[in-house]
């Protein structure tokens, strides 16, 4: 098994120039905020929170360093839907919130480009939209389901494709057709925390890194965030830790479940071997399977491939021992050489895992602990690019108790059907797991997977 830090497994980290250091957290500090977190929802937070109040002094406390977790892991495809179809978003929340929060993830992408190219944030963005492909009858199926729930939002800008089609956008001897869908694009995750990272240090935001979070106290009208060496008190905390967050409070976990994705990057592609798949328009790709298989490009033309057929480690464990995954490299690879038979000897040189944070209805959980001083906001499966900045625009209006149409939203407002505990939830991981692989498989789905259905309960990652 790979043994190696993820810092020299994942090709978004160990592709990262050093970065300048920030301190540890040694002694006791005070400020008027602190986030915990440094990846895109911490930093989006303390950002939105500089624009709220300039005043404020902010400190953000870190793990390791900005972009150690999710965010520094993950494919790197940036999509406009908040919800993981308008589909998913209409039957979740009713048309008329799913056709804001379509309005929404519109304008949470534009404002976020231009944030880009206000702060000359280069972060290898190509805005190229996304592509779904089918490898079924009963995926054709799904692809103008998503094309009619789209149109009933009045959102017309959806385009199918036949097989042969989409064997022209991607030679692949196994789609049967496709959907393209305007909007968003690919990028590097990595140069755009560490962007972030930059534009926060520049507008006089405090960061410590390489300081975990050990817990959280109670300090008279204040909360102290607690570390190995120091420790930092204020009025008001924001916890930004995704599938970490359980560690600081343990009582949310009910309303999420940590997983582990895991991905794998090849070696550069030749010009041969590119104009072998196609693959002109550089499209993010998802196929439709329950546990579907994504992928893209990256700027030096290598191929990203991930799978959304998570891992749940028992006892909802996260840490560096979940990092690697040698089943989930060597079935990400044979999968590859059936999509693409023609690339067959192409090599994998990189591969990790990163912890995502799903909750029932896959979209984002926003609460508060400590008598309201705590704030937190997590579960960005597969949409994080996009969501988090979104979450760190509604985590700051609710720490500081700002008005905002999104502080409205059911999104924001309505909690997730809970999780089971322990045993049981990781009985029930395992026999939905069995169960969607069967579905995968071409069977119909089974009784609990209808029951879990009926309560808008998602099923992937």
């Amino acid at each position: 098994m790979n043994t190696l830090p993820i810092e020299q497994t994942c090709f978004w980290l160990a592709r990262r120039p050093p970065p300048d250091p920030q301190p540890k957290l040694r002694g006791v500090h005070n400020a008027d905020l602190v986030v915990v977190g440094a990846g895109f929802t911490g930093l989006w937070t303390a950002l939105f929170l500089r624009e709220l109040n300039p005043q404020l002094d902010i400190a953000i406390v870190e793990q390791g360093g900005a972009a150690h977790g999710a965010s520094g892991r993950n494919a790197g495809m940036l999509a406009e839907t908040v919800d993981h179809s308008h589909g998913l978003a209409s039957e979740h929340f009713g048309n008329e919130e799913a056709s804001r929060l379509a309005r929404i993830g519109r304008e949470n992408i534009t404002e976020m480009l231009s944030f880009l190219a206000r702060y000359q944030v280069d972060c290898d963005y190509e805005p190229t939209g996304r592509m779904f492909v089918a490898l079924t009858e009963a995926h054709i199926r799904s692809l103008n389901d998503q094309v009619a729930a789209a149109a009933q939002l009045g959102i017309f800008d959806h385009q199918l494709l036949s097989a042969q089609q989409t064997q022209e956008e991607l030679h692949s001897p196994l789609y049967r057709g496709g959907l393209v869908v305007p909007g968003g694009g690919v990028l590097d995750p990595v140069k755009l925390v560490e962007g972030l990272r930059r534009v926060a240090l520049a507008q006089g935001i405090r960061l410590f890194e390489h300081s975990p979070a050990e817990r959280l106290e109670s300090d008279g009208s204040c909360v102290r965030v607690v570390a190995a060496n120091g420790a930092i008190r204020a009025p008001r905390v924001i916890v930004a830790l995704s599938a970490y967050t359980h560690r600081l409070l343990p009582r949310v976990i009910h309303r999420f479940i940590p997983l582990y994705d895991y991905v794998t990057v090849s070696e550069p592609l030749t010009r041969a071997q590119l104009e072998s798949i196609g693959w002109r328009r550089r499209q993010g790709v998802t196929d439709m399977r329950n546990f579907f298989l994504y992928y893209r490009l990256t700027a030096d033309n290598r191929i990203l491939w991930g799978t959304s057929e998570a891992v749940y480690y028992r006892g909802n464990r996260v840490g560096d021992e979940c990092d690697h995954s040698p089943e989930h490299r060597a079935h990400l690879r044979a999968s590859f050489r059936q999509h693409f038979p023609q690339l067959s000897g192409l090599e994998f040189p990189y591969s990790w895992g990163g912890p995502i944070c799903a909750t029932t209805r896959l979209t984002p959980f926003f609460g508060s602990a400590f008598d309201g001083r705590v704030t937190y906001g997590l579960g960005f499966t597969g949409h994080g690019l996009g969501t988090t900045r979104l979450a760190g625009r509604i985590l700051a209006h609710l720490a500081l108790a700002q008005p905002h149409e999104y502080l409205a939203l059911s999104l924001v407002r309505r909690p997730p059907f809970p999780y089971p505990p322990e045993p049981l939830r990781g009985l029930a991981v395992s026999l939905v797991t069995r169960a969607l692989r069967r579905v995968d498989n071409g069977e119909p789905p089974n009784l609990l997977l209808r029951m879990l259905a009926k309560f808008g309960i998602g099923f992937s990652s």
